[in-house]
């Protein structure tokens, strides 16, 4: 059988259809660019965040990955100096820190070294800087005749707008000491939930009485009205907190507001650094309370309004969140001062320059964190995710084991300072438990102390740090955390630790440990009295298989002495209601700081402050009445001499009593690129984006170095596609030649 002569132009056909191909290939697959160039190279930092904030309004956010969005777009009174450790508060708004003065039950001022027994109540003055003006927003758009615009809007007229800057109409205004007041009003609102206004009523004079007499006025408000109308999709009229006066705040005029707080309480001047007390315009509350606005997203809580660096300018749930340049902000300038060691890191090379340096945030959603990382690692994100410092620790931990993409972070000179969190993760005692806490008689109080020591030296806390932390966290020796003042003062635990000839620190030996459990009654971890093993209960929360050798790790202190455990791992609900009811032994638990101050930690351990008892943070119920009494004194004190010797004797009694086990800080770790200058990660600082500056012109160069198209593959392809096509074809060829000889005459079908 004879076959068909090839057709020459079928095979031009076929080679055109294989290198057309590949070309399509390369335009459409070579280059990997979450980013375009031409946005590289823009003033804009780029990065990604876990989960869409919920609450943006200043009343009601609270959670960590509202912090950087809030923190950009609002102004507290007072702020945390970005470098200097242990960290200061500055004034942010203010000319300068608040004065305050204390006064009796009379209203009498009294002389400053006055006992807080006899302070009624604390009187804070904040003076406003001038001049200070709100972002662009429609809620202070006036007409020429100099009526607000914005503010009386049918609901038709808000129908297509998606955003507030899609009104036609921008207006601004200077900050004045009533918009503060007003927040502060606010907090006590019925119909969103601030998680400050609790504790706060409690604090701030009058404030408990105002959210009762509030309540009652907002439920006038719903008389006569239909529950739809009430309801999530309804609308009742605008609470305005103008005509409802305060007593514990007082406007004295356009510059100077007074807050009056229940007796002698110093640490209020750091809730004046968190957005709780950020001013809320009653033009904004007003605009934005008006019918047809939240059901169209039009709400505090998606579009904050502030006098800060940045504005929110894009808001797309679960997609993409960006912030602008405020440009009616006023340029703070960077600080020219840090902690030892910034210089030398670069960090004070800016040095009274005016921020914000960046002109825009663009963020990007990311669920998986292996995306995250990988475009990162290209450069496409300057900082891994907005809400979150710690990425760096591991990072570093890859350049430490030589594993991931420990090669590609030297070579591409990313930069992981870290940083200690102001924070701890603990084991704790039941005091009210008969077996490790108080005792009920003395000779049980004395046994029971011994046995707390003998677990203390036993877990040992240097090794879980190095298995588990990788060497990046520090032992804690009490409740008196890194960044606290008085933390020079805790040092090893004499009762836990040996202090060697050349000044260093030991653990002391498992014997010693050991011998002081026999002391305790409980001989090689049995019960000298009835023989049995002691068996104590262990109450963990929310951890799940990856948990285990964490688990194992705990097992194996207490192995070391023949102390057996009964693991009880639950949810954090149940964890929780155990320890309300106080039914736990020995537990489990971390503290982060609210606030850097030693009183933030050592009420931790003030009886008062009983979980069981008064449903404290004390959760281990831990009562001492002299460490009781230092407290009540020092928590009222300035950071003086005389408070950290009481703090230094607090350590003191807590480091004998042993009511916890103080376990371990972590380390916090920030992952900026090389064209990234000024980063200083912290867990309490939130407003770093203002200070962050990006060499764009080094962020295109290296980005294009990083992510040059692989070529070669391309070239092969049309090779590639016609080895595999050739036998296809010249075997689809073949059938066709059959088919002819087939349908061909019989006469021809032999020749």
């Amino acid at each position: 059988m004879y076959l068909s002569p090839i057709n020459l132009k079928e095979v031009r056909n076929f080679l055109l259809i294989i290198f057309s191909s590949s070309s399509l290939i390369a335009c459409n697959g070579v280059f990997n660019e979450p980013v375009s160039p031409t946005l590289l190279a823009e003033n804009v930092l780029f990065t990604s965040y876990q989960e869409s904030p919920k609450y943006l309004d200043a009343t009601s956010s609270y959670s960590n990955n509202e912090t950087p969005w809030t923190y950009a777009v609002y102004e507290p009174p007072l702020k945390y100096h970005y470098l200097k450790r242990p960290y200061e508060l500055e004034p942010r708004t203010l000319t300068e820190m608040p004065w305050v003065k204390f006064v009796n039950k009379e209203g009498r001022e009294l002389p400053i070294q006055t006992p807080a027994a006899q302070i009624a109540e604390s009187v804070f003055e904040l003076k406003i800087q001038p001049g200070i003006l709100y972002q662009p927003h429609p809620a202070f758009a006036k007409t020429s005749e100099g009526k607000y615009r914005y503010l009386n809007l049918k609901d038709a007229e808000i129908e297509g707008k998606r955003r507030p800057y899609d009104f036609d109409h921008m207006g601004t205004r200077e900050l004045l000491a009533e918009d503060y007041a007003y927040a502060i009003k606010r907090l006590a609102t019925p119909r969103i939930k601030s998680p400050a206004f609790g504790f706060l009523s409690e604090k701030i004079v009058g404030l408990a009485d105002y959210g009762k007499e509030i309540k009652a006025f907002n439920e006038k408000l719903k008389q006569g009205k239909s529950a739809r109308e009430v309801g999530p999709l309804g609308h009742l009229p605008w609470l305005d907190f103008r005509e409802h006066a305060l007593s514990g705040v007082e406007v004295v005029d356009s510059h100077t507001l007074k807050i009056r707080v229940v007796g002698k309480y110093p640490q209020f001047k750091f809730w004046l650094a968190m957005t709780f007390f950020s001013p809320m315009p009653w033009e904004v509350d007003a605009f934005y309370s008006q019918d047809g606005m939240s059901r169209r997203n039009l709400n505090p809580d998606t579009w904050p309004v502030g006098t800060g660096p940045y504005m929110l300018s894009e808001y797309i749930p679960n997609s993409r969140m960006e912030l602008i340049r405020n440009p009616n902000y006023r340029g703070v300038p960077y600080p020219c001062e840090g902690e030892p060691g910034d210089k030398e890191k670069g960090l004070l090379n800016d040095c009274g320059k005016r921020t914000p340096f960046v002109d825009k945030v663009v963020s990007v959603i990311e669920k998986e964190a292996t995306s995250v990382a990988t475009k990162f690692i290209q450069g496409y994100y300057d900082i891994p995710q907005l809400e979150r410092g710690e990425p760096g620790i591991g990072y570093q931990v890859s350049i430490q084991d030589g594993t991931g993409r420990s090669k590609e972070l030297i070579e591409r000179k990313i930069q992981l300072p870290s940083t200690i969190q102001v924070g701890f993760w603990h084991f704790g005692f039941n005091w009210l438990d008969p077996v490790v806490g108080l005792g009920k008689t003395p000779e049980d109080q004395i046994k029971n102390k011994k046995l707390r020591q003998a677990l203390a030296i036993a877990f040992d806390f240097e090794e879980y740090v190095s298995i588990f932390e990788d060497d990046r966290a520090q032992v804690n020796h009490s409740v008196v955390v890194p960044g606290l003042f008085g933390n020079h003062l805790s040092q090893p635990n004499p009762f836990i630790y040996d202090k060697l000839p050349d000044g260093k620190y030991k653990r002391k030996s498992i014997e010693v440990a050991q011998k002081l459990l026999a002391e305790a009654g409980y001989p090689n971890g049995r019960d000298a009295k009835t023989g049995q093993p002691l068996t104590l209960n262990y109450d963990t929360q929310g951890v799940g298989p990856g948990y285990k050798a964490r688990l194992d790790w705990v097992s194996k202190q207490f192995a070391k002495l023949n102390v057996q455990i009964e693991i009880r791992n639950t949810d954090y609900n149940r964890f929780q209601d155990k320890m309300r009811k106080g039914s736990a032994q020995f537990f489990f638990w971390g503290w982060m700081a609210d606030y850097p101050d030693p009183e933030n930690f050592l009420f931790l351990l003030y009886g008062p402050n009983s979980k069981v008892k008064f449903d404290g943070e004390n959760s281990g119920n831990y009562a001492n009445a002299e460490f009781d009494q230092l407290f009540d004194r020092m928590k009222d004190l300035e950071d003086t001499p005389e408070r950290a010797a009481m703090i230094g004797k607090m350590i003191q009694i807590m480091q004998e009593d042993m009511p916890m086990l103080y376990g371990w800080s972590e380390e916090f770790g920030g992952a900026y690129h090389q064209w990234v200058n000024n980063g200083k990660p912290s867990n309490i600082i939130r407003d770093n984006l203002p200070y962050l500056r990006i060499d764009t012109e080094l962020r295109t160069r290296m980005i294009k170095a990083w992510n040059q198209a692989i070529w070669w593959p391309l070239a092969a392809m049309p090779l590639l596609l016609l080895g595999v096509a050739w036998p296809a074809w010249g075997a689809w060829r073949r059938r066709q030649s059959q088919r002819a000889v087939q349908a061909a005459p019989a006469s021809q079908r032999g020749r």
